[in-house]
């Protein structure tokens, strides 16, 4: 396999696209009882579409800040499969419905000097747009992962997802995240991790892979 450099990725880049050193990715409120009034899409399908973000962030090393609300009064504790990611790391547990109007939420996303914000969470309609809104006020970029966040209503996503774009906010899905970090097959110390992500929580195009590494052997990119 060529070697990887990164300098020449980094030179080459536009400084658009979200990287494994200019992004923070943000976790609102994935939580039991967030996820019962979800009806915008399939609540399996957001979920496996969160793990796997968060995977892909774990994966780049890339910071990672998660967040409840009311989870000991209300909403029950995060996502279950989401806190394996990052077993050691607490969420952080608000009252308030914009995850921006907590201070400790501020500060752990500017504690790690990025800018760019990928956010998910529930629900599209409030715990999600409030802080993107917020966010891009104070100057940052924010990319809204619209398959791992999920509205009471589709129209209530779409339209949620609508005014986001319209301040300004980039809609993205969790594998365009996770591809966009990788973006070279020749950047080998992520190439394992990044296919078993694909293969685990891909869909078809993790079956996929599986289906060439039957026939070719090795992994498939």
């Amino acid at each position: 396999m060529t070697e990887f450099n990164l300098d020449n990725v980094t030179a080459a880049a536009s400084e658009d696209l979200i990287t494994p050193d200019n992004s923070v990715f943000l976790f609102v409120d994935h939580q039991p009882q967030m996820f019962f009034g979800v009806g915008s899409d399939d609540r399996g399908s957001i979920m496996n579409a969160t793990v796997g973000l968060a995977k892909a962030a774990k994966a780049f090393g890339v910071p990672t800040v998660l967040t409840t609300v009311a989870a000991l009064s209300f909403a029950g504790n995060l996502l279950p499969s989401l806190q394996a990611v990052h077993p050691d790391q607490a969420p952080i547990d608000r009252t308030t419905m914009n995850a921006w109007e907590d201070q400790k939420v501020v500060d752990a996303v500017k504690a790690t000097g990025r800018k760019k914000i990928v956010l998910s969470g529930l629900w599209t309609e409030v715990c999600l747009v409030l802080p993107a809104l917020s966010a891009l006020s104070q100057g940052y970029e924010v990319y809204v992962v619209t398959d791992a966040s999920g509205g009471a209503t589709t129209a209530a996503h779409e339209h949620a997802v609508t005014r986001m774009g319209r301040a300004g906010a980039v809609p993205v899905t969790w594998i365009q995240v996770l591809l966009e970090l990788q973006r070279d097959w020749a950047r080998g110390e992520t190439y394992v991790p990044v296919t078993d992500i694909v293969k685990e929580h891909g869909g078809s195009y993790g079956l996929g892979l599986h289906y060439a590494g039957d026939f070719i052997g090795g992994h498939a990119g």
